[in-house]
């Protein structure tokens, strides 16, 4: 099972990330904070100092077309913010 989905890089985070040393996550939705922990660690050689997770529900979404009103929704995602220990950073960009 792959744990970590994609990690989370918006203004936020990457405000949370410099000041706080934090890093935002999506993972798979059944992934509990142990194995998050050691997916991290595993895949970016770090320490991870705490996880917090969070579930977000998928917001309703329409649109209005020549045929009418369609309407669905955004998947449910589960998210998880990452602490590191001091003195540790992961860089996101490396692989471009």
């Amino acid at each position: 099972m792959d744990i970590l989905i994609k990690p989370i890089v918006t203004e936020k985070m990457t405000a949370q990330a410099e000041k706080l040393n934090r890093y935002g996550f999506v993972v798979e939705k059944k992934a509990n904070k142990l194995q998050i922990k050691k997916a991290v660690e595993d895949l970016y050689q770090v320490k991870v100092a705490s996880v917090n997770t969070m579930r977000y529900g998928g917001k309703a979404k329409s649109r209005f077309t020549k045929t009418g009103v369609i309407s669905g929704k955004s998947p449910n995602t589960k998210r998880a913010v990452i602490t590191l220990a001091e003195g540790e950073t992961i860089d996101f960009y490396s692989n471009i």
